[in-house]
C-alpha cells in the first residue's frame, strides 16, 4: 500500500485536534494500574497507547507488545514488580533486536527474576513477577532515558520506594522530568537532585482527574507543514504553554525555520504561521534532549533549500529502525548530500528535489510523517502509511484539511 501526495490550493488556515500525547498516555496507565482511583481524560488512542492498554490487563502468560518499544520497557518493570505473576514478554522481529540488557541488569539488582528466552540482552523475557526488597539502584543513563522512567513508575508501589543513581550523563532528561511532574502531580513525593532520583513509596492517593495534554511530537509535522509553505496558518488544539513534554522545544527550533507560534491560553491551543522573517541558510542544532523530532527537522532544512548539522542523536540508531541510516537513504533519493555519524547527520542545501519518489517507511511511523510534508514543494509517495498509527492514528485524513490531494492504494 502507498500513499500518493500531491499539493493541490493549500487553505490559508486550518485548525487540527491532535491525539492526546503518548509519552504521556502510557506513563499514566502504569500509574493507573497502581491507583486505579486516576481518571485520564484524553488519552491517546495510538497502537503503541492501545498495545500498552491491553497488555498490561492481559491474562494470558504470552504478551505480546508487537513494534511498542516504551510498553516493552514499562511492562518490564511493572511485571517484574507485580507478585505472584509470571509473564513472557515479547515483539515484532525488530523489538527482539532492541537492546534491554541495562534494564534487566538494574532489576535484577533489586531482586527481580527475569531471564532471557533467546537471546542474551534481548527479548522475549520470562518474567516471574516478585516483591523487589531493594530500595536503591544505579544505571546507566546514557543510553535510554526509558529505563529510568520504567523504574520510576513502579517505585512507588514499591514497601521502602526507590532511590535510583544516574550513572554518566543523562539522556532525554526531559522524559525523566516528564515521569517526575506526573508522580508529583497524582500525590507521590518525588525529586531529582544532581543525578539521584527519591521516590517515597506511595500506598495511597487521592481520587485525581488527569487531562492528557496533545502531543507535541506529533505537532512537529504541521510546523513543518508551516515551514515549507507560502502562507499557511494552523491551529493545534489542547497545548499548554507550560507543557512537560520536551519536544514542545519545537516552538524554538522552527522559530529558526520561519514559524511563529502564538499560544491562546483560553482556548487551551496553540496557532502556527509564517513570521515573515529570512531563514538562515545553516541550522546547527543539539537534540540530544529531543531526538523524536530529528527527523522532521532534517526533513524541513532539506524541503528549504538549507543546510544543517543534527547532533545528539545517538539513540536514533535503536528505535524502530536505524533512522540516522533510513533517513540517509530516503533523502539521497529526493537528490539530498547528506553524511551521518552513529550519533549525528550533517546535510547540505539541495536546489532541486527530486518528484515521485517512493520514501521507504521501515515500519517507523515518523518515517512516514516526516517526509509527507515535502508534498508541498514535489508529489511524493510514502509506502506503507499505515504504519503512521502507532502513534498518530488520524494523520494521513488530518493531513488532507491542509490541501493535500492524497490517494491510499
Amino acid at each position: 500500500m502507498k500513499a500518493y501526495l500531491t499539493n493541490t490550493i493549500e487553505n490559508k488556515t486550518v485548525s487540527v485536534n491532535l491525539p492526546g500525547s503518548k509519552s504521556e498516555s502510557n506513563r499514566l496507565l502504569i500509574l493507573k494500574k497502581i491507583y486505579p482511583n486516576i481518571s485520564l481524560l484524553n488519552l491517546s488512542n495510538c497502537d503503541d497507547t492501545l498495545t500498552l492498554r491491553k497488555a498490561i490487563e492481559e491474562k494470558n502468560q504470552i504478551v505480546d507488545v508487537h513494534h511498542a518499544g516504551t510498553a516493552m520497557r514499562f511492562l518490564t518493570a511493572f511485571f517484574a514488580s507485580k507478585k505472584d505473576v509470571e509473564f513472557t514478554l515479547t515483539g515484532s522481529k525488530r523489538m527482539q533486536e532492541r537492546p534491554i540488557k541495562i534494564l534487566v541488569d538494574t532489576l535484577r539488582a533489586i531482586g527481580a527474576d527475569i531471564s532471557y528466552i533467546k537471546n542474551n540482552g534481548f527479548p522475549p523475557l520470562k518474567i516471574k513477577g516478585k516483591e523487589l526488597i531493594s530500595n536503591s539502584i544505579s544505571i546507566d543513563a546514557n543510553i535510554s532515558s526509558q529505563y529510568i522512567s520504567a523504574l520510576m513508575l513502579i517505585a512507588p508501589s514499591l514497601n521502602k520506594g526507590l532511590k535510583i543513581t544516574l550513572r554518566n550523563n543523562i539522556t532525554s532528561i526531559p522524559y525523566i522530568k516528564m515521569t517526575l511532574e506526573l508522580l508529583s502531580r497524582i500525590g507521590v513525593f518525588c525529586s531529582l537532585t544532581d543525578n539521584i532520583i527519591e521516590i517515597a513509596s506511595t500506598k495511597k492517593i487521592n481520587d485525581i482527574k488527569v487531562n492528557i495534554e496533545s502531543d507535541w511530537s506529533s505537532a512537529s509535522y504541521y510546523y513543518s507543514l508551516v515551514a515549507l509553505s507560502d502562507h499557511l496558518e494552523i491551529t493545534l488544539k489542547t497545548f499548554r504553554k507550560d507543557s512537560i513534554q520536551g519536544d514542545s522545544k519545537v516552538v524554538d527550533v522552527y522559530k529558526k525555520l520561519g514559524v511563529e507560534t502564538i499560544f491562546n491560553e483560553t482556548a487551551n491551543s496553540i496557532t502556527l504561521k509564517k513570521n515573515g522573517k529570512k531563514v538562515n541558510n545553516f541550522l546547527k542544532l543539539n537534540l540530544i534532549e529531543t531526538p523524536d523530532i530529528a527527523q522532521t527537522i532534517a526533513v524541513t532544512c532539506f524541503g528549504l533549500g538549507i543546510s544543517c548539522e543534527l547532533m545528539g542523536l545517538k539513540t536514533l540508531k535503536i528505535k524502530e529502525t536505524d533512522r540516522l541510516l533510513a533517513l540517509k537513504i530516503e533523502l539521497q533519493k529526493l537528490g539530498a548530500e547528506i553524511t551521518i555519524t552513529d550519533k549525528s547527520l550533517r546535510l547540505k542545501p539541495t536546489k532541486t528535489i527530486a518528484k515521485n519518489i517512493v520514501i521507504e517507511t521501515y515500519q517507523d511511523h515518523r518515517m512516514a510523517m516526516s517526509f509527507a510534508p515535502l508534498y508541498l514543494k514535489v508529489p511524493i509517495i510514502i509506502n506503507n502509511p499505515n504504519v503512521v498509527s502507532k502513534s498518530y492514528k488520524t494523520f494521513w485524513e488530518d493531513l488532507q484539511k491542509i490541501g493535500s490531494k492524497l490517494l491510499i492504494k
